[in-house]
């Protein structure tokens, strides 16, 4: 599927979601899962909850969420499953755009999960405030696509930034920073209509120098 990529970025979620199940994995990413599994919980911000997978997860385990996303339609679904699995109470979910500003705080953690986009989207600059707004000691965690699987809206011969040149991108002063992983990891993943295959993530995990 091609898209235009002057779409408006409302528009463009909007319409992406509204044709989408609300129906979710009920599991988190993989790479927050395989990240963030063993630290201490604290404060949270998910720049673009989805459906709100990641979020319920988190707050499962005693982390203070607020999750964030463009699109109304999926906060919506977001606010569904964590009602779904009792939670509701415990995330703050708000529409909020990235372009736009940053949202207040500081925060133990943030995720930005597949934070990509089609349409016009200035990913390095906003994950670049994204890191500044992490408190000392605690973790960015980013993960991108590596890899063109067959039921992406990409272009299959599209050339990926290496895990170096992801990183270099942020423009972040290296000395503050630990370097927990930035390379790429590979796993199974299942597209929107079950397709199954082989797909690449980009991840960066950094944690702030005390």
């Amino acid at each position: 599927m091609k898209v235009d990529p002057n779409m408006d970025p409302v528009d463009f979620w909007q319409q992406h979601y509204e044709k989408a199940s609300p129906e979710t994995s009920g599991r988190p990413s993989a790479v927050l899962e395989r990240f963030v599994k063993d630290r201490a919980p604290g404060t949270a911000l998910e720049l673009g909850c989805g459906k709100g997978d990641d979020a319920v997860w988190l707050v499962k385990r005693d982390w203070q969420v607020t999750a964030i996303d463009l699109s109304e339609t999926a906060l919506d679904y977001a606010r569904a499953n964590a009602a779904r699995n009792g939670v509701a109470d415990k995330i703050t979910f708000a529409a909020h755009d990235l372009m736009t500003g940053f949202p207040d705080g500081n925060f133990d953690l943030i995720t930005a999960q597949f934070l990509e986009s089609p349409v016009v989207f200035e990913r390095d600059a906003i994950l670049h405030m994204a890191a500044n707004r992490v408190l000392p000691g605690g973790m960015l965690l980013i993960a991108s696509h590596g890899s063109v699987p067959s039921w992406s809206w990409d272009y299959p011969d599209k050339v990926y930034p290496t895990p170096q040149e992801a990183f270099d991108s942020l423009n972040l002063d290296a000395s503050d920073w630990n370097r927990v992983c930035v390379d790429n990891i590979d796993r199974m993943a299942t597209g929107p209509k079950g397709e199954k295959g082989t797909v690449t993530d980009t991840v960066i995990a950094l944690e702030r120098k005390a």
